[in-house]
């Protein structure tokens, strides 16, 4: 899963150069993906740790950096990649783009522009799951992903108190990659962090090494297993590194180059495959785990270029007017 997310960034990244108009769009620009395209890439481990305990009947939310959450949820890839490519065949005929992206097959409820958005919507999902308990999937969660550069805003605590005081079934895991756009977190952020604020609330609170898919993957086993026992909210804080600029096409200018230096070093793809050789893993196996991802994602790049475009008439689709006139 790791290297299907990290191969699906590469390729969106190299498609949507050209393709924002705020960092020197040219006019009659070819790129595939148009508008803010905000990549995951170095942060793979979590959702990938994470997700692998979820069930289709759980729900997620997550951030403007999605694609790496939707695709750990069981998102197909290649309707993912025509959705970034505007296609009418995406998973929101188009509509939705990378920001928003949804797949509610697989109880993906959808990434979201606005910073600490989706932790309220997941709340209320985990609500949904308690109140309708008697009615199938009792033991059913939610999760929810978002940034370190969240935990600043009124949407995290009110989320917080909320799912405490009525002991829901969620998982609030904060992805903290150190960076708030384009602001050091650590610079404007009080206290200790997304762990002592959740715990201040009264929930559980683990923090681990975001970059060891293997940490990741048993902590937050453990903390989904109680939840669905019936011990109420928990949260994940994970530590960990994104190697791009806050949009694809950001060089990143105000990082320092010996701070993306160090953090390469802690890929964690690398980590892995590093792993998996020490227990007995053929090297060429391994290597062939990124390369058909790679091939798997080429052919989503072909299959979205290839595909339709919505017709005019999609753009008023599931639209509500909410007067009396006609559209413009």
């Amino acid at each position: 899963m790791m290297c299907r997310i990290r191969a699906f960034e590469d390729a969106a990244e190299i498609a949507s150069k050209g393709g924002v108009a705020a960092f020197g769009q040219a006019a009659g620009s070819t790129a595939h993906v148009r508008g803010p395209l905000h990549l995951s890439t170095g942060q793979e481990a979590v959702p990938a740790g994470v997700c692998a305990h979820l069930r289709p009947a759980d729900y997620m939310t997550s951030t403007h950096r999605g694609h790496g959450h939707t695709l750990a949820k069981g998102a197909d890839l290649a309707g993912m990649m025509h959705e970034l490519f505007g296609k009418a065949t995406g998973f929101c005929g188009g509509r939705g783009g990378s920001m928003h992206i949804a797949d509610f097959s697989v109880g993906m409820l959808g990434a979201n522009g606005v910073v600490a958005a989706g932790i309220p919507i997941a709340v209320g999902a985990a609500q949904s799951i308690k109140i309708r308990a008697s009615h199938g999937n009792p033991d059913a969660i939610a999760v929810t992903f978002f940034g370190d550069g969240a935990i600043n805003r009124g949407p995290f605590a009110e989320s917080l108190n909320w799912a405490a005081a009525f002991k829901l079934p969620l998982l609030f895991v904060c992805e903290d990659n150190q960076w708030s756009a384009t602001t050091k977190t650590g610079a404007m952020s009080a206290g200790e962090g997304a762990a002592a604020r959740a715990r201040a609330h009264g929930l559980v609170a683990e923090t681990v090494d975001g970059n060891d898919v293997g940490a990741v993957s048993e902590t937050a086993r453990a903390l989904i297993a109680d939840i669905r026992q019936g011990k109420g909210p928990a949260l994940l804080h994970a530590r960990t590194y994104r190697f791009k600029g806050h949009v694809s096409v950001d060089p990143a200018a105000y990082r320092d180059p010996k701070e993306l230096e160090a953090a390469l070093e802690h890929d964690p793809l690398v980590l892995a495959a590093r792993k998996l050789i020490q227990l007995g893993i053929n090297v060429a196996d391994v290597d062939s785990i990124m390369q058909a991802a790679r091939e798997e994602v080429a052919a989503a790049v072909a299959s979205a270029d290839a595909a339709a475009w919505p017709d005019d008439a999609a753009a008023f689709t599931e639209i509500q007017s909410m007067g009396a006139g006609q559209w413009l």
